[in-house]
């Protein structure tokens, strides 16, 4: 039966072994000597495996080893991203963390190469093994592969055995690639089964320590050195009282809690869940997530295997492996509501819960600073080409000025250009907790243009990930309609761009400009962009003029994409009191989350920079005041939304 659902230890589940980076060809159908560019991933069974129960709401952990170098830093950040607690993962001096590059040359053919040779989690040790941390956990994982190795045999033991001691369960993910055991050659890396006297009679030692037992036909084979699969299943019962669940790709799983019956259908069968096979490479860690959820959480096994089975068409639908598992919420709205596409991955409602809910980072506020201007600095500039050369040092002042204020608090952005706002990017880049987001409009263009190129792809792919886009848009819900087709065309594209090239985007609508401002003026506007399927991770509007405005905004962001992250205030110009205005009248709105505000902070301070009559210390000490005036104000007021 099922484990119950007890709270008491810290951790649900601790999974032991390898952590890699994986390098997964974006280019499909075609060898992978012929890949010419990869997406980056963490990987490995049991790091993915940590990932995925995080995202369905267990409280996970890793062991293992990774390198003291980029690689490794990369999957302890993006673990610690994702709510994995990284206590029990060693950095090893002396070893590179381990890669996995792969193609998907066919549905049928992923070419894989493991780059392992001493790498860092093949160095995993007994004495890696933390006693307290194991005690902590519920439940512990280990996985063949990290059988295959003296050392980190041990190591496994050791866990195994801390674990039992203590209460704990022991899951074993046979997770079996005959390479890996020496069994076959590098370019072997996609062969999943090799027969092996040596290895089963290794794997047979770990079965009777085991309470859950999972595997393809293929490794449950392996794991019992039998030819047969009711033989195979029949032994590893004899060897052990572990619930066995057995994976069988598009059929589902069976699961077998008890006598393991002469007919095989007549285990408890999950619901399968056909879908377009995309590739194959992770789906088994999507599917141990989705049933560690079920089982962990004392849910009947037919539950377990149904949500394990979910899991794993989501990962094979996609590309990468860890990044493709679902999230607790997009599990759930997938099971509710199923799918007309065959390619899950295709299906734009799930693709946004998904999207939504593996943001890299939570942003609950935001105070920008947006510096982004081009036209309005070329004005002041007035032709003068050495006032023009000097634009890109002033938007540098600004990022001290920002800085300044910030003080390495979180919630702080900057909205740069990258026509003249090249060093100002590589200044804000340094502080990591700063929220970058840069435009792509054309300035002043109407209809929509954007600037440099209409080619946004070519264009966005060499952007930082953490990147935001923004696009500004003249918008007004009583444009004539062929101008509104044009426009919501245009932000059609963005927003598709956006999310192929895996980048966050703000939509900033600005409708007075060519219209009145009334109290319904912009909720009309989202709700006809909503309409058109953009879905924005912000929105940046204008100030309203009452909180019926604001009231009303909030209801179509709430009904239409309550997981969106918010709305900011933009400035246009406005004094201070004017802001203060406009601020006071969001104050109550549910959705607004703070502001980015420009030409008020830096516009006195450019005029005055650029024409020579203050220095460096003093442009930023004016921008600094104004920026942290309006800080001040908006916090003031949160104080009040709170209070």
């Amino acid at each position: 039966m099922s484990e119950t659902n007890d709270t008491s230890k810290p951790l649900d589940i601790i999974t032991i072994g390898r952590a890699s980076v994986d390098l997964y060809g974006q280019q499909i159908g075609t060898r992978l000597e012929d890949v010419a560019s990869f997406a980056k991933s963490v990987g490995g069974c049991p790091t993915n495996i940590s990932v995925g129960t995080a995202r369905l709401g267990l409280k996970s952990a890793l062991v293992t080893r990774v390198g003291k170098e980029q690689m490794g830093r990369f999957i302890r950040e993006q673990l610690t991203r994702e709510g994995v607690e990284t206590a029990g993962i060693v950095t090893d001096p002396e070893r590179l963390t381990a890669l996995a590059i792969l193609s998907v040359e066919s549905d049928h053919s992923f070419p894989l190469l493991f780059y392992r040779d001493n790498c860092a989690d093949n160095a995993l040790c007994e004495d890696d093994i933390n006693e307290d941390f194991i005690r902590s956990s519920r439940a512990i994982l280990v996985t063949g592969t990290h059988f295959s190795k003296p050392h980190t045999d041990a190591a496994q033991r050791k866990a195994i055995r801390i674990a039992k001691a203590n209460g704990g369960k022991v899951v074993f993910d046979i997770d079996y690639r005959p390479n890996l055991w020496g069994l076959a050659g590098h370019d072997a890396g996609d062969n999943r089964y090799i027969a092996s006297e040596r290895v089963s009679a290794h794997l047979k030692t770990v079965l009777a320590d085991c309470d859950l037992i999972v595997g393809t036909e293929e490794e449950v084979l392996i794991a019992s050195g039998e030819g047969d699969l009711l033989s195979a299943l029949k032994t590893i019962r004899a060897n052990s009282s572990a619930t066995i669940v057995l994976k069988r790709g598009p059929m589902g799983c069976i699961v077998y809690d008890g006598p393991v019956p002469d007919d095989l259908e007549q285990g408890i069968v999950g619901k399968g869940f056909p879908i377009e096979v995309y590739n194959v490479l992770g789906a088994g860690d999507a599917f141990m997530s989705g049933f560690l959820r079920g089982w962990l959480r004392g849910e009947p096994h037919a539950t377990s295997a149904t949500w394990a089975n979910a899991c794993g068409a989501f990962a094979v639908s996609r590309l990468l492996c860890a990044p493709e598992i679902p999230t607790w919420t997009e599990l759930q709205f997938f099971l509710e509501n199923g799918s007309t596409e065959k390619a899950l991955r295709k299906d734009e409602a799930i693709n946004h819960v998904h999207w939504a809910t593996t943001r890299r980072r939570e942003i609950p506020d935001l105070m920008a600073l947006a510096i982004d201007h081009r036209i309005q600095l070329e004005d002041l500039a007035a032709g003068d080409a050495e006032k023009l050369a000097r634009i890109p040092a002033f938007k540098v002042l600004a990022v001290r000025a920002a800085e300044r204020i910030a003080a390495g608090r979180p919630g702080f952005g900057m909205l740069i250009d990258d026509k003249y706002g090249r060093e100002a990017l590589f200044a804000a880049a340094k502080n990591r907790d700063f929220w970058i987001g840069k435009p792509i409009e054309l300035p002043g263009s109407r209809p929509l243009q954007f600037e440099f190129s209409q080619d946004l792809g070519s264009r966005l792919i060499d952007w930082p990930i953490d990147h935001c886009i923004k696009v500004l848009s003249f918008y007004h819900p009583d444009d004539p309609a062929e101008l509104k087709a044009t426009q919501i065309a245009k932000l059609r594209s963005a927003f598709e761009a956006a999310r192929k090239v895996g980048r966050e985007i703000l939509i900033e609508i600005i409708a007075s400009k060519h219209g009145p401002l009334t109290d319904d003026t912009a909720a009309r506007a989202l709700t006809e962009l909503y309409d058109e399927g953009l879905k924005p991770d912000w929105w940046k509007l204008e100030p309203q003029a009452s909180r019926a405005a604001w009231a009303a905004i909030d209801t179509v962001i709430e009904t239409r994409d309550p997981l969106c992250r918010g709305v900011v205030l933009l400035g246009l110009e406005a004094p201070y009191e004017a802001l203060k205005e406009g601020f006071a009248a969001a104050k109550g709105a549910r959705t607004v989350k703070g502001f980015a505000v420009g030409r008020t902070i830096f516009a006195d301070a450019a005029k005055a920079w650029l024409s020579g009559s203050i220095d460096d210390e003093a442009a930023i000490a004016d921008m600094a005041s104004r920026f942290g005036a309006l800080v001040e104000l908006w916090q003031g007021l949160g104080e009040t939304k709170a209070a």
